[in-house]
């Protein structure tokens, strides 16, 4: 899809869109029997699947398997004649799965809705001013106004009642593993829900109290409009292994694309943006994947760096994704590079953790992972220890998943999902100091990536939020759990059942743990705290996160910004060396120590027997004895 077809894309989905109120008089169509199938296949996936069970009846007193067994009593009772209406069945089975704040394990609703978002033509974001919270209109839906309505505007009341408290209450109703990560979604929620996802809005129209950039304050009243949702970029049914390592919060995801086919429709294309205007300070530099990455150098106080903001990691080839981002690193200043994941629900847990490689010397560590140990768990791992498909291994956690049937374990033992070969294939690409920006937004592998930033001593994490989202899984939906037990045979007695009508479920299915100094602590719920905070100004969210950028400059400006160039000299086994703020530097090949060289100048050229047979090539560079920096070449 090219640029004017995203735009255009846009403009009939737009046009498209009814009244919420048109739009529910067409819903409804599950019978009783429907309704009990889906009951019957959440208890499967919620008694024998979850990974997360002991840890959220823990920490939550929450008992979802008894709920769920007394509606499915409470239907078999029922009758045609009898049944609740199909939106108290949708709202009743949503909460139970809310219950257990996991915003991997969901119920997705059946069609109409599954392909459906609900939006207001504005979105409202918050920063704070005066050591209070204020609410501002940043965007509207083009083609849409309203007396004094611009961006600017400060949102006072929502249906009469005061913003601050109808965002509290809207955060009530969703599922997050922390009060910041309610918070958050409860504020993106006022104006934007995928209703595969969300229910429906109450409410066929909000009334909302602002007051304007004219200084005048107005009371609007606007209907909740429905339209077609930009499709995902993964199919997670299917099994590959974009579907088999995905860590994706579905909701962020889904609005994410919303927001981009109602207020920036140009990034659905994945086409190379225009590059005219790159050379002006700020510019966007061109990329070929504009809905996954946004980069440009940033001119602060402290000094100019380099801006990445990753958008998502929903793809289904992570090499690609990590290319991209490399080569855009590298046409940016060196001094120090800010990674902005704000808003980032996850994807494809491959790219999150080879991109870590990127950024620093050391040996990346992916984090293990594990099944919960149940009698089906262990028959999905049983058919797919050998990996007859070629598509997933299940062999590392066999021999754990049968002990711990025997010896009552809770969980297996834990092994990374990420293949630890391919999050070390590339090395470090970017030498300067990188400082990490999150929110209650990062989650599943965007949490993973956080976590592995931090575990791994790359840099700063300066947080506008005091946690990330706090999803720690791989999450599987109920049509790949289906598949699994169906190929490369199907297996006799499997208990999964097609859903009906088009809806779907999906259910953390193997637990995360960090690495390191913090080794085995589940990142679910936890998430991963910044050592730093900036709470977002009126500035942040209306003139581009000037005051955020200014922050991250002043933690970049007090670290060291390091060089280490590698290139092959015009002589086979010369290597030249580019170096800055390094003392030694020591040459490998092929896995093996050749040489060590002391740096006394900026530019060296050595000599390294064998250099010409190498298939790798790897330099180290080190400060005072410790490494600091590394460069790998494949020649």
């Amino acid at each position: 899809m090219g640029i004017s077809e995203g735009a255009t894309g846009q403009a009939k989905r737009l046009a498209d869109a009814v009244d919420l109120r048109d739009f529910l008089d067409t819903a409804g169509t599950l019978t009783l029997a429907d309704r009990r199938t889906l009951v019957e296949q959440a208890l499967v996936l919620i008694e024998q699947n979850y990974a997360h069970l002991p840890l959220k009846i823990a920490m939550y007193a929450v008992n979802p398997v008894q709920r769920l067994r007394l509606l499915a009593l409470r239907l078999s009772r029922q009758t045609a004649a009898t049944a609740d209406p199909e939106p108290r069945f949708h709202a009743e089975l949503s909460e139970i799965f809310h219950s257990v704040r996991d915003l991997h394990t969901n119920y997705l609703l059946p069609q109409p809705y599954a392909s459906k978002v609900a939006y207001l033509p504005f979105l409202v974001e918050e920063c704070h001013e005066d050591s209070r919270p204020r609410y501002l209109v940043t965007r509207l839906v083009e083609g849409f106004s309203a007396p004094g309505l611009e961006p600017g505007a400060e949102v006072t009341h929502w249906n009469g009642t005061p913003i601050g408290a109808a965002v509290d209450a809207n955060a009530a109703r969703y599922a997050g593993g922390n009060p910041a990560a309610r918070h958050s979604r409860g504020l993106q929620s006022l104006t934007i829900r995928p209703l595969v996802i969300h229910l429906p809005p109450d409410e066929s129209w909000v009334t909302l109290g602002y007051l304007g950039r004219d200084g005048i304050a107005h009371e609007l009243r606007e209907p909740w409009r429905v339209t077609d949702n930009p499709p995902p970029f993964v199919d997670a049914g299917a099994l590959t292994e974009a579907a088999v390592s995905q860590g994706l919060d579905l909701g962020t995801d889904a609005i994410s694309r919303a927001l981009r086919m109602l207020y920036v429709p140009r990034t659905l294309t994945a086409e190379i943006v225009d590059a005219a205007g790159t050379d002006a300070p700020g510019a966007d530099l061109p990329t070929s994947m504009p809905a996954f990455f946004k980069a440009r150098a940033v001119e602060t106080p402290s000094g100019t760096f380099g801006h990445i903001r990753v958008f998502t990691f929903n793809t289904n080839d992570p090499g690609a994704f990590v290319g991209e981002f490399v080569r855009l690193a590298g046409l940016l200043p060196r001094d120090g590079l800010v990674v902005d994941v704000r808003g980032n629900g996850g994807g494809h847990i491959h790219a999150a953790e080879f991109l870590l490689q990127t950024l620093t010397p050391h040996r990346i560590t992916p984090e293990p992972t594990q099944f919960v140990t149940t009698p089906l768990n262990v028959r999905i791992c049983a058919q797919h220890e050998e990996n007859p498909t070629g598509q997933i291994d299940l062999g590392p956690w066999c021999p754990s998943m049968n002990q711990a049937l025997e010896i009552g374990a809770v969980h297996s033992a834990g092994f990374a999902i990420t293949p630890e070969a391919g999050a070390n294939a590339i090395g470090q690409c970017y030498h300067g100091p990188v400082v990490l920006i999150t929110d209650a937004r990062c989650y599943s592998a965007t949490d993973i990536f956080a976590a592995g930033f931090q575990d791994h001593g790359i840099g700063p994490v300066l947080g506008v939020d005091d946690n990330t989202g706090a999803g720690g899984a791989n999450v599987w939906t109920h049509e790949l759990l289906k598949l699994l037990l169906e190929l490369p045979s199907p297996a006799p007695g499997s208990p999964y059942r097609p859903l009906p009508g088009g809806a779907g479920m999906r259910v953390s299915v193997r637990r995360t743990l960090r690495v390191h100094e913090l080794a085995g602590t589940p990142v679910e719920d936890l998430g991963v705290r910044p050592g730093h905070r900036h709470r977002l100004t009126r500035r942040d969210i209306l003139a581009g996160n000037q005051d955020l950028l200014d922050r991250a400059g002043e933690l970049l400006a007090a670290l060291p910004a390091r060089r280490l160039d590698v290139r092959v000299a015009g002589a086979a086994d010369e290597l030249t060396l580019r170096t800055g703020l390094l003392d030694r530097a020591d040459v490998y090949l092929d896995g093996r120590p050749r040489l060590t060289v002391d740096l006394t100048q900026e530019t060296v050229t050595v000599t390294v027997p064998g250099l010409a047979a190498a298939q790798v090539v790897r330099v180290e560079g080190f400060q005072s004895g410790r490494l600091v920096a590394a460069r790998t070449l494949k020649p």
